[in-house]
């Protein structure tokens, strides 16, 4: 993949175990969904496979995935896709624009320019088929309360969709979560998601 200096020029180029020992910049896809039913804002999260590397069984971006060296950011929508099933029209998507953040959890030292975009939609849980060596399940949760956990105000909110259980049956999901049930972004991260979904939604 890409690999880029602080000032968001492109060095080089490295292969993606490299990219994380030695915590080079690279580009990185977000995709968010968010929906309206019966008068109501939600957003859309994946839970991570237990049966990943990184942040196994955690909620998470509906779908995200690294830029290869060969793709532009509109190949993005590819990982829609392969993780969700679903298929993604660029064009649909709202952009949130660049956002750069770095985490380091033992030897991972994650320095992403993440390209974040927006797709409202009208989904149920039945459009999704999720590639369970990534995904293992889709939740939706109020957007306002999701907004007021990662702002502070709440501690725990309610999800709600479906995961796809060790037997590979597709089993109903209705949780209590907190912040320690998600990927642990920089706030700074979930605080731009937040006020850039609240401007879509006001102008929708």
């Amino acid at each position: 993949m890409r690999i880029f200096d602080r000032k968001r020029n492109a060095i080089g180029t490295a292969p993606r175990h490299e990219v994380h020992k030695l915590g080079h910049w690279h580009e990185t896809f977000h995709c968010w969904f968010i929906g309206k039913e019966e008068g109501v804002d939600y957003i859309y999260l994946q839970i991570r496979s237990e049966f990943k590397k990184e942040y196994p069984g955690l909620l998470d971006i509906t779908a995200a995935g690294h830029l290869l060296a060969t793709e532009t950011v509109h190949d993005g929508v590819r990982e829609v896709k392969e993780e969700l099933g679903i298929d993604v029209s660029f064009e649909k998507l709202d952009s949130l624009g660049i956002i750069d953040y770095s985490v380091t959890i033992g030897e991972l030292i994650d320095k992403e320019l993440a390209n974040v975009y927006v797709y409202n939609c009208t989904l149920s849980f039945d459009d999704f088929a999720i590639q369970t060596e990534e995904v293992s399940g889709v939740v939706r949760a109020k957007f306002k309360q999701f907004s007021e956990l990662w702002l502070g105000e709440l501690e725990e909110i309610q999800v709600v969709g479906f995961e796809i259980n060790k037997t590979g049956e597709r089993v109903s999901f209705n949780k209590i979560v907190t912040k320690n049930n998600f990927v642990l972004h920089e706030p700074s991260y979930y605080e731009a998601i937040i006020r850039g979904i609240k401007k879509i939604i006001r102008a929708s």
